[in-house]
């Protein structure tokens, strides 16, 4: 699911070919819609949801799941959501920018557009948690199919190899990386293949691509009805992570890896299984491994198991990617983002995000012990977030691009409608399970909501304080204090304001450098920033200077390096000349009209547990000095 940013990003030896991008997006892109046979039909027929292996069960299902990825996966997200792009970029962080943008005029719809955006984004915290634990059981599950008696060991066995794969994180993955691609080309391939073989003994089964099927399943089907849905839904989890990964590879190269290679693969072997199931009904306890020969059975859970293994890491690259841009936008507080790799700016390692992850997949594998277990919960999170990509998108089709109604209105309501049913479908999985991601994406919301709003509070009492810069530069030249040599840089989030280290710093030492920058860095809503328009200087006369910095939301805040630009015309920054100050602000939280008093608790926690300035902007430890203030809101 997910707004799931991919594991791995533009690098400076990406293949250049096309074919050498298809290969690299079916290792990242589709890593979880790809191991979606593992369980799908296996959950449909579980005798959950009271569908029958026979005839028309079996081709009413596959054509359901057929048309849903023909209509959610190929049309809505590849040959619609993919043109959606935020400067080449995609997921819905970058789509929610555009959204705000795009409903600048209509400020209470902005706000509400945001919010459903900020949900999406915690939503996708919840379904990357689910997602590591169901894949990786599913593919371990194979132990049971091929050695009977050791089905005991699938949950050690599971949680060992993710501890495993997340203790490796902040190691990077870049040099395992390359082998993703391949992997994944193989894995769709054998999934082809086995589906191939399956059709063969059974090859009427290929009259489910009649939709006639799906439609006659509802009709003979009226006590299921919308519920078989919440089931299907199972092999769309992951579609959303076409549209959040699209910066890293091209629109063109994830959509020819679809059609090409990942959708024929995954028809093929769903309908393989489906021909398994009218020729043996009992082999819907694992139709995925029961599809394989016997002495392909190991091989297939060795490969398997590393196709999910690859699921995982995308969705947890993804969660390092999407809490970057998070942070940047400005919606969670400021924590240590190392990287991991001197050759790609997007290998990135977060380990507060690394362990809160890992202690939740485990404790989800040891608490529902099985892959049908877990997908009962599965699909709450993946389908809400698909209904808010709709919700989101459709501002941005109607306001920003301007597009026709009459082709825009029809296409909008066929999506609202299909992502409606699916959600209604799984609506009922909240109470089997489905609780979890929910719960953990509406407190990760009321997390950033609360940083969203502390912030803008803290902001505004500090407002109440500052001092006007015209007032201030005045009374500098009536009174001018001691000047000393270097350049004084006062960090500031108000460019209209006088930084509070300022006036401190000039209160307790009663000097001024020779040189005084009051800066301010500033994130747009677009990716990027083109170096060439990355600082805006404003000089006041007697050394004072006001700075500018635009970095985009998948930009580096590197200050230093981006001051190098601004040398000149009088400005040095020279590392040993310049000294920075920032301000650190102590939060009390005290009955003021604005938050609940709760989260003004809540958000004077995370003020005081959240990283420095100093190594946010990749500032000299040596060259800091930190200026500390209480401030009540």
């Amino acid at each position: 699911m997910s707004d799931n940013p991919a594991a791995l990003e533009r690098t400076s030896h990406a293949p250049a070919s096309s074919f050498g991008l298809l290969v690299a997006a079916a290792g990242v892109v589709y890593g979880d819609i790809g191991t979606s046979p593992l369980y799908t039909l296996k959950e449909v027929f579980s005798g959950h949801y009271g569908v029958q292996v026979n005839h028309a069960g079996v081709l009413g299902i596959l054509s359901l799941i057929l048309w849903s990825l023909l209509w959610v996966v190929s049309l809505k997200y590849v040959l619609f959501m993919l043109r959606a792009d935020n400067g080449g970029e995609g997921g819905v962080m970058a789509l929610t920018a555009l959204a705000r943008r795009a409903t600048a005029a209509y400020p209470r719809l902005s706000t509400a557009l945001v919010f459903l955006g900020l949900f999406g984004t915690a939503l996708f915290y919840g379904d990357s948690m689910i997602t590591p634990a169901i894949s990786v059981l599913s593919a371990v599950e194979g132990l049971d199919v091929a050695l009977p008696g050791l089905g005991h060991w699938v949950v050690p066995v599971t949680v060992v190899l993710l501890i495993g794969l997340f203790l490796i994180q902040k190691h990077g993955t870049a040099r395992i990386g390359i082998l993703f691609g391949p992997v994944m080309v193989l894995w769709f391939v054998v999934l082809g293949a086995l589906g191939v073989h399956g059709i063969a003994q059974r090859p009427e089964v290929l009259q489910a691509i009649n939709p006639w099927w799906a439609a006659n399943f509802f009709i003979e089907h009226p006590g299921i009805g919308i519920t078989i849905l919440g089931a299907v839904v199972l092999a769309l989890t992951g579609a959303e992570a076409l549209y959040a990964d699209m910066g890293h590879f091209g629109r063109k190269p994830i959509a020819h890896a679809w059609f090409a290679l990942v959708l024929p693969g995954l028809v093929l072997n769903y309908f393989g299984q489906g021909a398994l199931l009218l020729a043996a009904p009992d082999a819907a306890r694992n139709p995925f491994y029961l599809l394989a020969p016997s002495w392909a059975l190991l091989p297939m859970i060795m490969l398997a198991t590393l196709a999910t293994i690859i699921a995982s890491q995308a969705v947890i690259s993804g969660a390092f990617s999407l809490s970057q841009q998070a942070i940047q936008l400005g919606y969670i507080p400021r924590m240590l983002v190392q990287h991991t790799s001197s050759a790609s700016q997007g290998q990135i390692y977060i380990g507060v995000v690394n362990w809160a992850l890992m202690t939740c997949v485990v404790l989800l594998v040891i608490g529902f012990g099985s892959s049908g277990a877990l997908a009962a919960a599965y699909g709450v999170a993946v389908t809400t977030t698909m209904l808010i990509d709709t919700l989101l998108v459709s501002a941005v089709m109607l306001l920003l691009w301007n597009a026709p109604r009459w082709l825009a209105v029809p296409v909008l309501i066929g999506f609202f409608v299909v992502d409606g049913l699916f959600v209604s479908a799984n609506l009922p999985k909240i109470f089997q399970g489905g609780a979890f991601p929910v719960i953990a994406g509406s407190v990760l919301f009321v997390l950033m909501t609360t940083w969203k709003r502390g912030k803008q509070a803290l902001f505004e009492r500090l407002d109440e304080t500052a001092l006007p810069l015209d007032i201030f530069l005045g009374s500098i030249r009536i009174q001018p204090p001691h000047r000393v040599s270097g350049t004084a840089v006062f960090l500031s989030a108000r460019p209209d304001a006088v930084p509070h280290a300022l006036l401190h710093n000039l209160l307790h030492n009663q000097v001024l450098h020779e040189q005084v920058v009051m800066l301010t860095v500033l994130t747009e809503d677009t990716p990027r920033v083109d170096p060439k328009h990355r600082s805006e200087v404003t000089g006041y006369g007697d050394g004072f200077y006001r700075v500018l910095l635009h970095f985009g939301f998948m930009d580096e805040p590197d200050v230093p390096a981006a001051l190098k630009l601004c040398q000149g015309g009088g400005l040095d920054f020279a590392p040993m000349r310049t000294t920075y100050f920032l301000s650190r602000e102590t939060v009390i939280p005290i009955k003021r009209f604005g938050m609940a008093r709760w989260r003004e608790g809540l958000f004077a926690f995370l003020q005081k547990n959240a990283n420095s300035s100093m190594s946010y902007f990749q500032l000299p430890v040596n060259r800091v000095i930190e200026l500390g203030t209480q401030v009540e809101i």
